[in-house]
């Protein structure tokens, strides 16, 4: 077989979300695709996860690939957990319209969805390659020609970069910086497998539905980052996302963040939420936090970066997304593929419809209005202060202790001109305006 018989339209490196969505739709629309996944099969390697929103993605897919989709539990129930060193206030959100059908989120556990997505990505037509390591770009002069994978040349018209928050094939088109800890936050998580009907028991669920609870305070350790709980149909996902610079920039830390997952585990919040339960899964992963500026190029010639590797990741203190924006990002990437197939021109200049069609999608849009968020989100009184200043207010307002129990207003009146009247109180204000 000559090179031109072996050559594809598409490679795409990396089976996430991001890569198996491109490799899906541009199989459907009659690319030749090769998907390269260093796991035994898509999912084996793949552990971000907890939680999807459906809404901005739901007709990026064919209905049937919604109805059919392993998803966990549509989400009915949020919370918020402030955590002070010996003390929490929940805040418990519930409504009618999350319980609306199509229910809006869902939880997941990315090792079953995307096992499953990868095998409607074959049957779709494309060529799923699992235990292959694509260890740098292929190059004719200086054009990219494709991947090396292993001993193996693999050439196409296209390499699509779904490689994750360390895109390597990204930084050797030179398109991303090298990995620096700041912008990145390390995610650490274990699944605890327990019965359906202890878990609907535990958190005050009906048959079925589903809850998220957020962690924001000392779990940390004045650490910037929180803790997060999701319910699966028969296991817990909890884990913390902790600075990676906080950490010392090192993501091998596993001592030191198992330690933190370990300790807040302990919690009075969460023992008895996940006691009796079995750790079936222990993983953890590198996140983009990049401020808006820093996100990397995303179009060369032959060349997209879509999902982690592109950086694009939402987190503003109530909602943590990057499964919708990674399947959109890799819908869209197809896209431009296809229509620079069909005009014969796979230069930078044709290929940047992605980035126009990204603009106008919500991704953009919802990183580009949250782009305040990481900025704010690095002010250490979010988890050193006002978690334990709201706990001890609470406590001063309930507790009554064996002198009786003084007026409320003097003393509430008191922390909160102290703490939250502050200057420091004000400018943490003025900065919340721009989320």
């Amino acid at each position: 077989m000559d090179s031109d018989e072996q050559k594809v339209d598409l490679i795409v490196v990396g089976a996430g979300l991001a890569g198996l969505s491109c490799a899906y739709e541009a199989a459907r629309s009659g690319l030749s695709v090769l998907l390269l996944e260093r796991g035994d099969h898509p999912g084996a390697k793949n552990v971000s996860g907890g939680r999807i929103y459906i809404e901005p993605v739901r007709d990026l897919m064919p209905a049937k690939f919604w109805q059919d989709a392993p998803l966990e539990r549509p989400v009915t129930s949020e919370s918020l957990v402030l955590m002070g060193p010996s003390s929490s206030v929940t805040l418990v959100f519930s409504s009618e319209s999350m319980r609306a059908d199509p229910p809006s989120s869902y939880t997941i556990l990315r090792s079953r969805f995307d096992r499953w997505f990868g095998e409607q990505v074959e049957a779709s037509g494309a060529f799923v390659v699992p235990q292959a390591v694509a260890t740098g770009l292929l190059r004719d002069g200086d054009r990219i020609a494709g991947v090396r994978a292993g001993e193996e040349d693999l050439e196409a018209d296209v390499v699509v970069a779904a490689d994750g928050a360390l895109s390597f094939l990204a930084r050797e088109a030179g398109l991303a910086p090298g990995l620096a800890p700041a912008g990145h936050a390390l995610g650490i998580k274990e699944v605890i497998a327990l019965d359906p009907g202890r878990i609907e028991d535990r958190l005050a669920l009906a048959p079925g539905q589903g809850a998220a609870r957020l962690f924001l305070g000392d779990l940390t350790r004045s650490m910037v980052g929180g803790g997060f709980l999701y319910s699966n149909r028969d296991s817990i996902s909890l884990g913390l996302v902790v600075s990676l610079e906080d950490l010392g920039g090192r993501p091998d830390d596993a001592d030191g963040s198992h330690a933190l997952l370990d300790a807040f585990k302990e919690r009075p919040e969460i023992r008895p939420l996940v006691e009796g339960g079995e750790t079936v899964e222990y993983s953890a992963h590198l996140i983009p936090e990049l401020p808006v500026g820093g996100l990397p190029s995303r179009v060369t010639d032959n060349l997209l970066v879509v999902g982690d590797a592109a950086g694009l990741v939402i987190y503003h203190g109530i909602t943590v997304r990057g499964m919708d924006l990674a399947m959109a990002s890799g819908v869209l990437a197809a896209r431009a593929c296809v229509k620079a197939r069909e005009a014969g021109d796979f230069s930078a200049s044709a290929l940047s419809k992605y980035d126009r069609m990204l603009a106008e999608s919500f991704v953009m849009r919802d990183v580009e209005r949250h782009a305040a968020a990481p900025g704010f989100l690095a002010r250490r009184r979010l988890y050193e202060t006002y978690p334990r200043e709201i706990c001890d207010l609470l406590e001063d307002l309930f507790r009554v202790g064996p002198d009786g129990k003084e007026r409320l207003y003097p003393a509430a009146w008191k922390r909160v001109r102290r703490t939250f009247l502050s200057m420091e109180g004000l400018k943490d204000l003025w900065a919340a305006r721009k989320l």
